[in-house]
């Protein structure tokens, strides 16, 4: 059961059901003639998209409240079995996000329906995900960069002939996932041409749909026209990286039912921006009765389920943050035989750490007066250091 529960797609004799998991919440889609199953997992990861940008995030309680306009944007987006209208923009013309004004007419009124009468423009657009007749006052675009670092670091042991000492770990994962994030505030309709200075270390690109894919084939150029407001024009991951920001030194040594631990935390590369937010969180291993843990720099805290955070936050430049203390194994037990797996947490703003660089951002069809904007962040995303 739990095998099936672990698969994207699950074939019987008679049906094809797909399925992905967000946060905590099952999706499911099934079919009964065989189709391509990427298909059905893209359209399973759009509808949970919409539905995370509508109710601002995931969680059963926001759908129990909000059913009525998951059914509506449900009914939008699948015609007969059939994709139909996926886009956000559409979509928010069609069906108006639930808000606490559109809540207390639907009581007052009785109307619980917050279908548009008419049907958006951009349906009937060769551009469906941009709306027609898009006036700013002040034209504005802003691309960000924004990655997450994917690492693995493995405890490792250098024996010689007289001792046993402890070394640096060992990388054995550190890769990159970064989306580049848009917010156009363009009137018209714009057509933007995005460069970058070293597109050959991209791998796995995904792209928006209003991306033409010739110019990136045959000269890695995004060429596209926006759809309007902040959206995601392409992921992508930077793979096979050889130093992580950061190093996280824990030892633990135990003996007489009594557990030492020691952590070292401090910068390994500078990224030559500040790192801040960065918290170290481990699970106590089950053997542990109590503990009492103290650090020199940030605040540690041991909650009742054995979570262990400690919070950080800058790394000071006069010392280097470390974790210290001791830990009571559980009766009958004389030495601690399974170690915990940190997990990190950091953010770096102004630095994309994949070396990801932007060349240049070209826009055509637009006013003369606008505003361009490049920002880069980078945060740690499955992060974990072995003991």
């Amino acid at each position: 059961m739990l095998f099936l529960k672990s698969m994207p797609v699950i074939a019987s004799p008679t049906h094809y059901i797909f399925q992905i998991v967000r946060a905590g919440i099952t999706f499911l889609a099934c079919t009964q003639v065989e189709m391509p199953p990427l298909m059905g997992i893209e359209f399973l990861c759009r509808v949970a998209d919409i539905l995370s940008d509508y109710l601002g995030e995931l969680n059963e309680d926001l759908i129990k409240d909000n059913f009525v306009i998951v059914y509506e944007l449900l009914d939008e987006m699948i015609d007969n079995g059939f994709p139909l209208t996926t886009e956000p923009n559409i979509l928010r013309e069609m069906i108006a996000p639930p808000n606490i004004v559109s809540k207390m007419l639907s009581v007052v009124t009785g109307n619980s329906s917050n279908v548009s009468d008419i049907l958006p423009g951009a349906t009937a657009s060769c551009v469906p995900w941009r709306p027609t007749d898009v006036k700013y006052a002040n034209n504005e675009v802003y691309v960000d960069l924004v990655e997450e670092m994917d690492a693995i670091i493995n405890s490792t042991k250098q024996f010689s002939l007289l001792h046993a000492r402890f070394r640096d770990g060992v990388l054995v994962k550190c890769e990159i996932y970064g989306e580049v994030q848009v917010n156009c505030l363009l009137s018209g309709l714009p057509d933007l041409t995005l460069s970058f200075a070293n597109p050959s270390i991209l791998h796995d690109v995904r792209f928006h749909p209003c991306v033409r894919f010739r110019p990136w084939e045959s000269h890695q150029i995004l060429s596209f026209v926006p759809p309007d407001g902040q959206f995601k024009l392409m992921s992508y991951r930077v793979k096979k990286l050889k130093s992580t920001p950061i190093y996280v030194k824990p030892q633990l040594t135990s003996d007489a039912g009594t557990c030492r631990i020691s952590v070292m935390v401090g910068i390994r590369n500078d990224p030559g921006k500040t790192i801040d937010s960065i918290i170290l969180q481990f699970q106590l291993p089950p053997c542990i009765l109590s503990a009492d843990l103290t650090s020199n720099h940030g605040t540690v805290n041991v909650l009742s389920n054995k979570i262990c955070t400690w919070s950080i936050g800058r790394i000071p430049k006069d010392k280097a943050p470390s974790l210290s203390g001791t830990m009571v194994l559980e009766t009958g037990l004389e030495t601690l035989r399974v170690f915990p797996t940190f997990q990190v947490e950091f953010r770096i703003m102004g630095v994309a750490l994949s070396g990801l660089q932007i060349d240049k951002l070209d826009l055509q069809n637009v006013p003369n007066r606008l505003y361009k904007g490049f920002r880069a962040v980078t945060r740690a995303g499955e992060y974990e250091v072995r003991s």
